[in-house]
């Protein structure tokens, strides 16, 4: 069964996106047109605002992950990209990413900060702590 969602994320810096790929073992695959996913809409779930159903597996660039058979579209809308996947790939995608794809999330908001904190000379820090990671920045 098919369920195309959205990530919940805003991203609008696609090369630290890439360097979040990297960090985790992902291979992000720039210009690949479409994403593995059930392949066929069976209607239970209403779709991503403003994605409609002839423009599922779409995409401008994928993500591939060891071990799941499902990837993560990146489509390009306005300044910023969506996120796209399907939930249903059992063992695959959700497991190697967490709820709504909070390991990527992390990854992409740390691979964010550490690129904009280089551009402005800063040191920064990082320690894994219980629940997360811990970054400190110093001028």
């Amino acid at each position: 069964m098919s369920h195309i969602s959205k990530i919940e994320l805003v991203v609008n810096d696609l090369a630290a996106l890439k360097e979040a790929c990297q960090n985790l073992g992902f291979e992000f695959r720039e210009g690949q047109r479409s994403y593995a996913w059930y392949g066929k809409w069976v209607g239970r779930f209403e779709l991503p605002e403003g994605l409609p159903e002839i423009d599922l597996g779409k995409c401008d660039h994928a993500i591939r992950i060891p071990g799941a058979s499902y990837e993560i579209g990146i489509l390009k809308k306005d300044q910023n990209y969506l996120l796209l996947w399907d939930e249903w790939d059992k063992g695959g995608l959700r497991a190697k990413l967490g709820h709504n794809a909070g390991i990527l999330k992390q990854a992409y908001a740390l691979s964010r900060v550490k690129r904009e904190a280089r551009k402005k000379n800063y040191r920064f820090a990082q320690k894994k702590i219980p629940n997360g990671i811990r970054l400190v920045l110093t001028a």
